[in-house]
């Protein structure tokens, strides 16, 4: 019980006594605007931006986008767009787009509906019935303490300030945001509430986390489930996501110069070029690796390869894979935090891509083992979605067809050929599916955005437009630094992590407890009575 106490006051120390910024940057104040990300210097998915605009965005972005820009400062600032002697104090704050507004909101709700009960459901029917409630509650408890460090001190470190590895402090508690704040978005003089970007955003890093305890699932601690995901959150998911989707905004681009001065503010992984749509290297290679080692840490089950470890419940495996299914347009579309055309193309990537895969996963399996399967067929949706996630506003979706087929496949052997070399009992094939799926998706995402192969290509925000060149080889190349870097990255925070971890709580349940099953051991309940 002292342990279990020690460990809660552990969290709640580092929710709210964050590191005092050692790695924070300096000199980087809080601007009226909330930089975004999600694309690579001068590259944006959506290589229409520019025709396709919505009807009610405000009549001033409308006028700002129609004529060149001749300051460096962004567009937002309405001054720019008023008569010369319109008298300062008549400047207008910018007006979010209400469509754009109402999307997100929407795709907020529907990742809410991902973790909370899609995966919960999904891992919950994987687990034997002892552990069906200790794994629900891990992940909503995993989640629950995510979003409130997010608000707390999450979302300032990623989104709140330039800097190669972390934000800055500047909006620690979310200082400085009202109802009135905006955030940016992916094209010049439209901007959404920045109190729904940050909502958002939450989403994604609370789900992360959560991904990783499938990996080590029916042996864990639940105070150490809480402590790890706390020190793993700020010191690998944090900085990953920084690295990825931190920059100034498109209106802070208006010519070279600004161009250069916005790529050097901006994340590590964004200033070399990464195209990251939705999460492949943030969300799923990170999460995947982080379980990887977890299994590794932890050690195999007691009972492994004597006992049956078959799933208890695979109606509620396929029920929650179907929410999830649904749930993901909200992550991808959502990423482009804009109704417009580039959401329709991520919408529909999404949907086929993850039906190839689900088709992809089926008839190996069938070929392979003469029967396909439901586990399979949840497997197969799961690892389209998953590869498909980087890429999805990027490709076209003859492309997105083949990276789905290409999940169904390799993720099949990932959780079967793979796993067996890695020899680590991973239980519910975490790194199998999001971090082999993730990798693959990545990689392919520098393949297929090619304009040649139906991709948008790159968006150049100097000139406005879609640039004319792409070079797939030094695309990919720019991609696999992405992979290694959050490979490596994760894998170490990780490591360390699980040893901070043990040396304070312990990591792992006593075999007797174990053995009996964590619903009663950690909780003292049961999800079935006879």
């Amino acid at each position: 019980m002292n342990r279990f106490a020690r460990s809660l006051a552990l969290i709640a120390a580092l929710g709210l006594a964050p590191w005092a910024g050692a790695f924070a940057v300096t000199g980087a104040p809080a601007t009226e605007v909330a930089p975004m990300a999600k694309v690579a210097p001068v590259l944006l998915a959506q290589a229409a931006t520019t025709e396709v605009k919505k009807d009610d965005a405000p009549a001033e972005a409308k006028k700002e986008e129609a004529a060149p820009v001749a300051a460096a400062a962004p567009v937002v600032k309405k001054e720019e767009a008023a008569p010369a002697d319109a008298p300062a104090a008549a400047a207008a704050p910018p007006v979010p787009n209400k469509g754009d507004t109402a999307w997100m909101i929407v795709a907020t709700v529907l990742v809410i509906m991902m973790t909370i009960p899609g995966l919960a459901l999904f891992y919950g029917g994987l687990v034997r019935s002892k552990n069906l409630l200790s794994i629900l509650m891990q992940v909503t408890m995993v989640f629950s303490v995510i979003t409130v460090l997010w608000v707390i001190y999450g979302y300032t470190l990623t989104f709140g300030g330039a800097g190669t590895f972390f934000g800055s402090f500047d909006k620690l508690f979310l200082k400085g945001v009202t109802p009135d704040s905006v955030a940016a978005t992916f094209s010049k003089g439209v901007y959404i509430p920045e109190y729904i970007f940050i909502a958002f955003q939450c989403t994604f890093a609370a789900i992360t986390p959560a991904l990783i305890v499938g990996a080590f699932a029916e042996r864990i601690k639940f105070s150490a489930v809480l402590l790890f995901c706390v020190l793993w959150f700020t010191f690998s998911y944090i900085p990953i996501a920084h690295m990825v989707w931190y920059w100034d905004g498109p209106d802070a681009i208006t010519d070279a110069k600004t161009l250069e001065a916005v790529t050097a503010g901006a994340g590590f992984l964004w200033a070399k070029g990464a195209l990251d749509f939705a999460g492949g290297t943030v969300v799923h290679i990170n999460a995947g690796i982080a379980g990887l080692v977890g299994a590794y840490m932890l050690g195999k089950r007691v009972g492994l390869g004597r006992e049956s470890m078959a799933p208890h419940s695979l109606a509620f495996t396929m029920v929650g894979a179907a929410l999830l299914w649904v749930g993901w347009f909200g992550f991808n579309v959502g990423s482009n935090l804009e109704a417009n055309g580039v959401a329709a193309l991520a919408f529909v990537n999404t949907f086929v891509a993850t039906a190839a895969a689900t088709v992809a996963w089926s008839f190996a399996e069938w070929m392979s083992k003469g029967k396909p399967s439901g586990l399979g067929a949840a497997s197969g949706a799961v690892a389209g979605l998953v590869a498909i996630t980087p890429a999805c506003g990027f490709v076209g979706p003859m492309g997105a067809i083949v990276i789905g087929l290409a999940a169904g496949f390799v993720c099949l052997w990932g959780v079967n050929g793979l796993k067996r070399l890695l020899g680590a009992d991973d239980s519910l094939d975490v790194f199998g599916v999001h971090g082999v799926g993730g990798i693959l998706g990545a990689l392919l995402t520098g393949v297929f955005a090619a304009p040649s192969l139906g991709g948008t290509g790159i968006y150049d925000y100097v000139a406005n437009a879609a640039g004319a060149e792409y070079s797939i080889g030094s695309q990919v190349w720019i991609q696999l630094q992405a992979v290694l870097t959050t490979l490596v990255w994760s894998a170490i925070v990780s490591f360390i992590a699980f040893k901070v971890v043990d040396m304070i709580v312990g990591l792992r349940v006593a075999e007797d407890e174990e053995r009996e099953g964590l619903d009663i051991s950690s909780h003292g309940e049961t999800a079935y009575h006879s």
